[in-house]
């Protein structure tokens, strides 16, 4: 027979089976069975065990209750579902066994507690619906109200979705499905550490979701409801399910729903994301050393997101573009106005996340504090941008509450260092209450309170000696002398007779020593109350608080453009529809931060859609071409997120998608090789670039032998440079057999990285010029990378006897393998393999005219 503790545990641990319960004990969360064993293991814990009835023991592993966030949040991180299971009634009162149940669920993606948080960047929950022809996707991140949602076709759904998990990052998904087919996004999801449960699937279906969208957003959801279709709903839908599942309230937190259609922003594909490097380093991970780490001088933790958010979805309409552009250009030209506006902004805390608090009962009396402190600040907010004249700063001048009878509301309720905890009073400040200020005064000074009802006694009575005393029998009483026994009133009851006098009590003293006695209970139970009465009325104005935070947010940001600008001497940008793209003197905006030595030598690109739509890029390693081809990536994501640029003059044709092929190395965990990697994104590329994409092609076909590569890397070009795609596009290769193609297809461009031997080392210029370049240097790179000498030596003696071969030069990476092939050998036995693999006792005639004839095509 198990014990009813056991028992009452099991009923608890069969409702939530994928779940890590911590049980309430004491002043210990507990854990139980296996629970214990993953926890003992994850959290480093000692495994111990507990009688659970008839002789067994369940192992066990417990963590102290005040500081199980920091445990809670290990598990979180790993993609463990944590339940905390509560006393709902003081042990010390409970008769029998004491009453539990679920508080809180929590799971990676629904973690509302700021030590769990990473402040700059946003914590999403996903939602993918997938049906026969369309996909629907949701993201919400309750820490901060912002819910938002898209959909694709379900044909080739794949990598747009990839794309947009990859932009988002979410800590969980659920689906409405138990594996998608890709195997991509399969790779995706189990290497995140993202949680996805049983998911009840009913959740997912039309009508339901459309009720919690109803009733869970509101009139905040009406205009995205208008233009969302089925499959959007019901992942948003769902979303808002789960959420009120775990968050066990129908009470959640989103500022509005937003619905886009894709194409609204520019789509950047998950490797040209990381290869870009927009929010965080490959390397390390970091924020520092990538583009959001050079142009993040936000001052609060809601701008940083917003800035963040914005790296991450770059703007496609130009009239958006330009808005933003325009908010910059007003602040970058007003530097008192921007650094007044950056101070007031530094005591903005993050109201976005002390809201959900508030809204989910979670909020003590400091986040209260935390919340007026930032609202204090918003009247000099608003009188700062009161004669800003750009059409969006106007508007957020417009937008901006500045939130005065809140802040005046918590600062009449709260004291100005309130303790942490909220059970155990002493937050409530003096005059807010009179109810509360008397049992305050009882409970700060009941000496003196009981001084003053004796005064009050003397004085109706007339008996100037009269006191009052407490003992454990009578306890308060009041005490008069025979003399004066006469005097007393008939309202008096008499409890003891002494030799000198006599006790009595009244009904009134009764009533005020109970006060006394309970009145540090009573003032605890009371500011409870009216905190919570305060927490509603808070909450009940959270849409005026949570449109002032995204005001700040957006100035925020729109500061920290305007401050990096000005810092780094950016321009700001013409922003147009045309297929054109011209940056003058350009530069990389991260590489020219933290270049410690040389100064950062600036270039020109200019790129259409006619006469230069694919630039071949020739010269040697180290001399530039990648960081050449990255920042006018990054000068277009910059352009189209309305920030100044990085150039002296810059015109940015509006482009829909931008891929990069870098450098790759072999993925063991999936089985693909650094070639198959590679020609997998080639593929990517082909198959959805358009002709507004922006290509960059760092090296093709280095990963397979010479003459598969060049012919694959030469194909690529001609297929991205012709009119069937046709993308303004860069192409950095060491094929310099390539270069050749400029005569063959019109919008090809020869440029290179100008270079010059000096004795046996080379100088590099930096310097993009027209032209292609006139060997690849390789040699003189090994020496400056640090190849022993006597190999540079011999290398050397073999370039010669190979360049010496019928006065032809050999193509530089055979010279480098030691072949003595020239293009016109490698023509011949082409022709050879090909005639040799013809069984002629089985060609057709048809076969044979065709055969033929691209043998003569070939010959020519």
């Amino acid at each position: 027979m198990l014990t009813q503790m056991m028992q009452q545990y099991l009923e608890i641990k069969n409702k939530h089976l994928d779940a890590i319960v911590f049980y309430r004990l004491g002043d210990f969360y507990e854990m139980f069975f296996e629970d214990a064993k993953v926890a003992s293991r994850e959290l480093e814990l000692t495994l111990t065990g507990r009688n659970c009835g008839d002789g067994e023991r369940a192992p066990m592993c417990g963590v102290p209750f005040h500081s199980a966030d920091m445990y809670i949040g290990r598990l979180v991180s790993k993609g463990y579902k944590v339940v905390i299971c509560e006393q709902m009634e003081d042990p010390a009162q409970a008769k029998g066994l004491v009453k539990r149940d679920i508080v809180r669920v929590i799971t990676p993606g629904t973690v509302i507690d700021n030590t769990q948080l990473t402040e700059e960047k946003n914590n999403f929950l996903c939602s993918v619906y997938f049906s026969a022809n369309e996909v629907g996707v949701g993201f919400i991140d309750i820490s901060t109200g912002e819910l938002s949602s898209t959909s694709f076709d379900g044909n080739g759904y794949g990598s747009h979705l990839f794309n947009e998990l990859t932009a988002f990052g979410p800590n969980e998904i659920i689906m409405n499905i138990d594996k998608v087919e890709n195997a991509e996004l399969n790779r995706y999801i189990t290497s995140k550490h993202i949680y996805c449960g049983n998911i009840d699937r009913d959740r997912f279906t039309f009508a339901d979701a459309r009720k919690n969208i109803v009733e869970k957003v509101g009139v905040k959801a009406s205009d995205a409801l208008a233009e969302m279709p089925i499959c959007a709903v019901c992942a948003v839908g769902a979303l808002l399910s789960y959420v009120s599942e775990t968050q066990l309230s129908e009470k959640i937190n989103v500022s509005e729903l937003k619905y886009y259609r894709e194409g609204q922003y520019l789509e950047i594909d998950a490797s040209s994301r990381r290869n870009l490097e927009l929010c965080e380093t490959m390397r390390t991970g970091e924020k520092k050393g990538s583009l959001l780490g050079v142009i993040d001088k936000t001052r609060t933790a809601s701008g940083a997101r917003l800035l963040r958010s914005w790296v991450e979805h770059p703007l496609m309409n130009t009239r958006q573009i330009v808005r933003r552009q325009n908010a910059v250009s007003e602040l970058f030209g007003d530097y008192m106005l921007r650094r007044e506006l950056s101070e007031q902004l530094n005591s903005v805390l993050d109201m976005d996340r002390l809201m959900t608090k508030v809204i989910y009962g979670t909020a003590n009396a400091r986040d209260l504090c935390a919340i007026a402190s930032s609202a204090a600040v918003m009247p000099q907010i608003k009188e700062l941008i009161a004669n800003c004249t750009s059409e969006e700063l106007h508007n957020l001048y417009c937008e901006l509450d500045t939130l005065e009878d809140i802040c005046d509301l918590i600062n009449r309720a709260i004291t100005d260092n309130p303790p942490a905890t909220i059970r155990e009073g002493g937050y409530i400040r003096r005059g807010y209450n009179a109810q509360a200020d008397e049992l305050s005064t009882i409970v700060n000074d009941g000496e003196s309170y009981i001084k003053q009802i004796a005064a009050n006694e003397r004085e109706l009575t007339g008996i100037k000696n009269l006191k009052i005393s407490y003992n454990r029998v009578f306890g308060y009483y009041i005490e008069v002398s025979k003399s004066n026994l006469s005097e007393v009133p008939e309202r008096y009851i008499r409890r003891q007779t002494l030799a000198n006098g006599e006790r009595f009590i009244t009904e009134e003293l009764k009533e005020k020593e109970s006060l006394i006695l309970g009145a540090s209970d009573k003032l605890n139970a009371l500011e409870y109350q009216l905190f919570t009465e305060l927490r509603e009325k808070i909450t009940a104005e959270a849409h005026r608080i949570q449109k002032s935070a995204g005001v700040a947010a957006k100035l925020d940001a729109y500061a920290s453009l305007a401050e990096v600008a000005s810092q780094n001497n950016y321009c700001c940008p013409e922003i147009d529809s045309s297929d054109i793209l011209s940056i003058t003197e350009g530069r990389h905006p991260v590489v020219e931060k933290f270049q410690s030595s040389d100064v950062f030598v600036p270039n020109d690109t200019y790129l259409d859609t006619n006469h230069n739509r694919l630039a071949i890029i020739t010269g040697p390693n180290m001399a530039g071409k990648s960081t050449y081809m990255r920042q006018t990536a990054l000068v277009t994501v910059l352009a189209q997120i309305g920030s100044f640029v990085p150039a002296k003059e810059a015109r940015i044709g509006v482009v829909d998608k931008i891929f990069t092929r870098v450098g790759a190395s072999d993925d063991l965990a999936s089985g693909q090789s650094t070639f198959m990697l590679e020609m997998n994104e080639v593929a990517n590329i082909l198959k959805n670039a358009t002709k507004r994409s922006l290509i960059i092609y760092d090296e093709i076909g280095r990963g397979t032998s010479t003459y598969d590569g060049m012919s694959i890397a030469k194909a690529v070009a001609e297929y991205t440079a012709s009119k069937k795609l046709g993308a303004k596009t860069l192409f950095a290769t060491h094929y310099h057999e390539l270069t050749s193609i400029e005569n063959e297809i019109p919008g090809i461009v020869n440029y290179n990285i100008a270079a010059k031997k000096k004795g046996d080392d080379i100088v590099f210029f930096r310097k993009i010029i027209k032209g292609a370049a006139d060997e690849s240097y390789g040699i003189e790179v090994a020496k400056l990378a640090g190849i022993p000498g006597e190999v540079i030596k011999r290398a050397k003696d073999i370039l010669k006897e190979l360049s010496a071969n019928d006065g032809k030069k050999p193509y530089a990476e055979e010279a480098s393998l030691g072949f003595n092939l020239t293009l016109d050998d490698f023509k011949a036995k082409e022709l050879r393999e090909k005639l040799l693999n013809i069984d002629v006792n089985l060609i057709t005639p048809v076969e044979a005219l065709t055969l033929l004839a691209e043998l003569k095509k070939s010959a020519e």
